[in-house]
């Protein structure tokens, strides 16, 4: 539940009173045009930005900084893809919450990496190079990273732009999965003829809340025109 979220940059407002109730099992669209501060809230719901204003609970209970039941997966081009890593180092490191004060991997967490590759279908390229991945191969990737992680709330920065036809559809088929399974998913999507199918909520903004719930209800010709007038 987030209730009267507000962000600032300096003394630049970038949300203002954000509210909203949702729980596991759904999937949530952020659609809003740029500049509408979606990358802002999940960052903000993530923990890596400060709020002016406002507070969110998961499960009854206060969320004041970063939690581990949260996993935030930015935008691709956010990512430096020729950092050396393998498919399996970025999956472990969504295990670095779990680890205890020496910082030394138990049988449990190597088993939490194998069933996220499993999951995802990429166990056969663990030891490649993120670098040597297509588009959709590095975005299961990363989902991995966040399943090893064991988060129940998902949040993902526009997680289908640059994927080809193919690498689309397996991708939300996943997302759909994830849902299904009772976790959490938050999305800034940008592609309203898509959103009905792949999102069941939709939260409609321009810096502010212009409407929240099911998605068929919001994204109405006459509240997408709000939205994205100039």
């Amino acid at each position: 539940m987030i209730e009267n979220l507000s962000v600032s940059y300096g003394a630049v407002p970038a949300l203002e009173n954000i509210a909203l109730a949702t729980s596991c099992g759904n999937r949530v669209a952020l659609i809003g045009p740029n500049g509408a501060g979606k990358s802002t809230l999940l960052k903000a719901i993530a923990g890596l930005v400060p709020r002016r204003s406002g507070t969110i609970q998961w499960r009854g209970t206060a969320v004041n900084k970063w939690s581990r039941e949260f996993a935030y997966l930015p935008q691709r081009e956010e990512v430096d893809w020729s950092f050396p890593i393998t498919v399996r180092g970025l999956v472990e490191m969504g295990r670095y919450p779990h680890l205890g004060l020496w910082k030394r991997y138990r049988a449990a967490d190597d088993q939490a990496v194998d069933r996220a590759l499993e999951t995802l279908a990429i166990a056969d390229l663990h030891d490649r190079q993120i670098c040597e991945l297509s588009g959709g191969q590095q975005q299961r990737a990363f989902l991995a990273r966040a399943l090893s992680q064991e988060a129940h709330v998902l949040l993902f920065d526009e997680p289908f732009t640059g994927l080809d036809h193919n690498a689309s559809e397996s991708l939300a088929a996943l997302l759909s999965d994830l849902s299904e399974e009772g976790r959490l998913i938050i999305s800034s999507h940008h592609d309203l003829d898509s959103a009905p199918a792949l999102f069941n909520q939709t939260l409609l903004l321009n810096r502010s809340q212009l409407s929240f719930g099911p998605t068929t209800e919001v994204l109405t010709p006459d509240s997408i025109q709000q939205a994205f007038a100039v």
